[in-house]
């Protein structure tokens, strides 16, 4: 059995479904798997990004249209 099969029973069983704690228990699933991206990032990656936040809030930053006209120019 594929994966789009498999999808496709399971929506058609979550869709016929009245019972509220299958749906519950369904859901803590999916919530269980989600993955938080910040944690799965490397330290040094979590440093650039604050660093680029601290920067942004003390309004150290260049304007969109200002980095996309530098790019532009290349082509």
């Amino acid at each position: 059995m594929n994966i789009e099969t498999t999808k496709l029973e399971l929506m058609h069983l979550l869709l016929q479904t009245q019972k509220e704690s299958i749906l519950k228990k369904i859901k803590s699933v999916f919530e269980e798997e989600q993955v938080d991206w910040w944690n799965e990032m490397s330290k040094k990656e979590q440093e650039e990004i604050k660093t680029g936040l601290a920067q942004a809030d003390k309004g150290e930053y260049k304007a969109n249209e200002t980095v996309m006209n530098r790019f532009d120019k290349w082509h």
